[in-house]
């Protein structure tokens, strides 16, 4: 068991890390583009924050936290989601007296989910997720929808689409949950016990089962489209509006629900299709009432999360390969006694700023050159008799075979131009 990690989390080994890496730069770029800057939050929270904020009927807090006490006998629980931890940085550093929007992203943020891992989803798993505060408007539930579709899109993920939902407010909602249970009341016998335990804590929720007996029977179910009161319809309608001109094609999905309570009004999923069917890439939606739920303050929020192995992993079913930057720029080789000769060139090197690097293992000249190959290095640097004794470098093109005798103090400058 010490050399086995735990079920449900995974290695990103040094071979791998550059994906990682380009997707993370590639979300940054997309995340600034729109003015959303980086927060850094805990990787743990009090409990109660989860309980008030994500909500106790939702499958996370019921079944899925990683939930313990400290020495201090607090109870403390590792990060199921991003928000709430983004929401209480936002309450506690009293970033609503600045101007607002508040526009903040998080990336590569570890998320535990105590489930059956399973493609795509693990037990810790990293997000990008996006979160704006003090923008009441459908043009931010817009511009995030349109910030993920773009960079999914520029990535290279095909089938992909959107899907919207209205799930109302707390004034027009009331009257749909009446007209649910009523529905499905003469049903719950035939539901599974999930689906009747949420009957009547939040009948909404049963929307949201995966089983296949339970969405039959609720494929007739009242839409809480039709019981929209005007302030719903008026920003769901500007949300379509907003899409409809930026060109980006939308399907509206009264089924979508999503797994959070605290969700008001919009809530959307970008959704591409794989070979074992549809699979949810990125999912969001507006929390109107969530910062007055965990402190006094009421203020709109919209946002979304994202999971960069799922990203990841359908960049691999798509055949999408990513650029791969070689580990080293220049890999200098030494004959003899000229290692201290090597390692005061690469030095000089890496200050100038070049990869750069020499055998630390004691190997022949031979097999310097065969491990310099194997790194991927598009030059070498040798230093042998001749050239310790005249002051040069030599440089030869890995792929080519052009070699080009330089001094030492040029160096850098003939690496820069013999690799563009």
């Amino acid at each position: 068991m010490l050399t086995q990690a735990p079920r449900g989390t995974k290695d990103v080994l040094p071979a791998e890390s550059y994906r990682w890496q380009f997707l993370e730069k590639k979300m940054r770029e997309a995340a600034a583009l729109a003015g959303y800057r980086e927060v850094r939050t805990p990787v743990f929270e009090h409990t109660e924050l989860f309980l008030r904020g994500v909500g106790d009927t939702t499958d996370i807090v019921q079944k899925e936290m990683y939930t313990f006490r400290d020495k201090g006998d607090r109870s403390i629980t590792l990060k199921p989601e991003g928000t709430a931890g983004a929401v209480r940085c936002f309450l506690e550093h009293n970033l609503y007296a600045d101007a607002l929007p508040c526009k903040m992203y998080y990336l590569n943020a570890p998320i535990f989910r105590y489930e059956n891992p399973q493609s795509g989803r693990l037990r810790e798993h990293h997000q990008f997720g996006l979160e704006c505060f003090g923008a009441k408007e459908a043009t931010a539930d817009a511009e995030l929808i349109l910030l993920a579709y773009r960079l999914l899109q520029d990535l290279g993920i095909k089938n992909l689409s959107v899907e919207i939902n209205s799930i109302g407010c707390p004034s027009c909602r009331p009257v749909y949950h009446t007209r649910l249970k009523e529905y499905l009341g003469g049903k719950l016998s035939q539901m599974c016990e999930t689906c009747r335990e949420r009957f009547e804590r939040n009948p909404l929720r049963v929307l949201d089962c995966k089983e296949k007996k339970c969405q039959e029977l609720t494929k007739d179910a009242p839409s809480m489209l039709d019981l929209l009161c005007d302030e719903c319809r008026g920003h769901f309608d500007q949300l379509k509006s907003c899409l409809e001109q930026a060109g980006i094609p939308y399907r509206v999905n009264s089924r979508i629900v999503r797994g959070l309570d605290y969700y008001t009004k919009t809530v959307f999923e970008l959704v591409t299709e794989t070979k074992d069917g549809k699979l949810t890439v990125c999912g969001g939606g507006r929390y109107d009432n969530l910062v007055g739920q965990i402190g006094e303050q009421d203020i709109p929020a919209v946002g979304f999360g994202m999971g960069l192995e799922r990203v990841l992993m359908l960049l691999d079913a798509d055949g999408i390969v990513l650029p791969k930057p070689p580990q080293y720029d220049v890999f200098v080789t030494f004959m003899g006694a000229h290692g201290l000769r090597a390692f005061a060139l690469v030095q000089q090197l890496r200050a100038g700023g070049i990869r750069a690097d020499l055998d630390h293992c004691g190997r022949s000249l031979k097999a310097q050159f065969k491990y310099a190959n194997k790194t991927g290095a598009p030059l070498t640097a040798v230093i042998g008799d001749e050239e310790a004794a005249g002051g040069t470098v030599k440089l030869k093109n890995m792929a080519g075979g052009e070699e080009r005798t330089v001094p030492v103090s040029e160096v850098c400058g003939a690496v820069r131009n013999m690799i563009g």
